[in-house]
C-alpha cells in the first residue's frame, strides 16, 4: 500500500482472509473470478510491501525489480481486463453481456498496450512523502487516451452489471479515484491501489450476503 510496508502487509493479510471467505462461500463458479478479486489485490500488497523493505534497504535490487514488476503487472495489465471478464461471467442480461463483451476487448487491447510499454521502458520506484511513486517514460499522449480508457474497462461493467449491489462498489472505486486523483496525483498508481483494495471487501457483501441477485425490472400487472 501507499504508506508504509506494514501498512501493505497488514492490508494484504486482511485481503486474503476476506478473499479466502469469499471464494469458499460463493455456490456458482460464475463468480469465482470476481470473488478471487480481493486475493488478487492481496498479492499485490505483499509484492508492495516487499517493495518498500527493498526501497528503504537500499538493496536487493533483483527482488526490488521483480516486487515492481509483479505489483505494475496486476495493476495495468490483469485488471483492465480481468474486471470486464469477471462482471460478464456473472451477468445474466443477453443485452449487458454484449456491452460487458465490448469492454472485455477495450481492456485486452488496453492490457496489451500496457504490457508492451513495461516491456519497452524502465520504471524506477521510489519512495517520496511516504509514498511509492513509479517514474516511467511511457509515451505521454497514448497513456493520457490509456488512462480514460482504464477508466472505462475497469469501472462501467461495475454500473452496467445487473448484480444487486454491484453499483455501490463502483461507485465507491469512482470516488477513491478522484480523491486520488486531486490529492495524490503524484503517486496514483499506488494510492488509488490502495483504495480500491480496502474497496475490494465489499465484494463479500456483493456476493455473500441474502438477496444478492441480479436486479429485476418490475412486472406490469396484469388487467
Amino acid at each position: 500500500m501507499c504508506f508504509s510496508a506494514e501498512a501493505s502487509f497488514a492490508g494484504g493479510i486482511i485481503l486474503s482472509a476476506i478473499g479466502t471467505a469469499t471464494l469458499t462461500k460463493v455456490k456458482k463458479p460464475q463468480q469465482k473470478l470476481f470473488a478471487g478479486i480481493p486475493v488478487l489485490f492481496a498479492a499485490q500488497q505483499f509484492a508492495e510491501g516487499v517493495l518498500w523493505m527493498t526501497l528503504k534497504s537500499g538493496e536487493y535490487e533483483q527482488l526490488q525489480n521483480i516486487t515492481t514488476y509483479i505489483f505494475l503487472i496486476t495493476a495495468l495489465v490483469i485488471w483492465p481486463i480481468m474486471v470486464p471478464l469477471s462482471v460478464w461471467f456473472m451477468e445474466e442480461s443477453t443485452g449487458r453481456k454484449k456491452i460487458l463483451a465490448g469492454l472485455i476487448i477495450t481492456g485486452g487491447i488496453l492490457s496489451l498496450f500496457y504490457a508492451s510499454c513495461l516491456i519497452s521502458y524502465d520504471v524506477s520506484p521510489q519512495i517520496q512523502n511516504f509514498h511509492i511513486q513509479y517514474i516511467d517514460k511511457f509515451p505521454v499522449i497514448p497513456v493520457n487516451i490509456a488512462l480514460v480508457l482504464y477508466l472505462v474497462s475497469t469501472i462501467t461493467p461495475l454500473f452496467i452489471s445487473s448484480v444487486k449491489r454491484m453499483w455501490l462498489f463502483g461507485l465507491l472505486i469512482t470516488i477513491s479515484y478522484t480523491i486520488s486523483s486531486i490529492f495524490f496525483a503524484q503517486y496514483l498508481t499506488s494510492v488509488w491501489c490502495f483504495f480500491a483494495a480496502l474497496i475490494s471487501i465489499v465484494i463479500y457483501w456483493v456476493l455473500i450476503s441474502p438477496g444478492t441477485r441480479t436486479r429485476q425490472v418490475p412486472a406490469r400487472s396484469q388487467p
